[in-house]
């Protein structure tokens, strides 16, 4: 499924026009992006959190020439399922 799939899946589901729809889904993606920034997570009951984890400096390879390369340490986005959806999926 898609962006546009979801926002017509939730236009239908929540009874909304597509244009309401898809301006919710922005809302709820610019508000989980926005807290996941400052380094919030976003738990939602029976979902899933969504956090920031946090990766360790590393040593690499160049794919190219094998040479070894330093990967500064950083930050990326993580998602955790809640029990509901894992058994809603299992």
């Amino acid at each position: 499924m898609n962006k546009s799939e979801l926002v017509d899946a939730v236009a239908s589901e929540a009874d909304l026009s597509k244009a309401d729809a898809g301006r919710a889904v922005d809302a709820v993606l610019n508000q989980v992006t926005k807290a996941l920034k400052i380094g919030d997570n976003v738990s939602l009951v029976g979902f899933g959190v969504f956090s920031v984890r946090k990766r360790a400096a590393r040593q690499g390879r160049n794919p190219k020439t094998g040479e070894p390369i330093q990967i500064p340490a950083g930050k990326t986005p993580g998602f955790k399922a809640g029990k509901a959806l894992k058994d809603a999926v299992n």
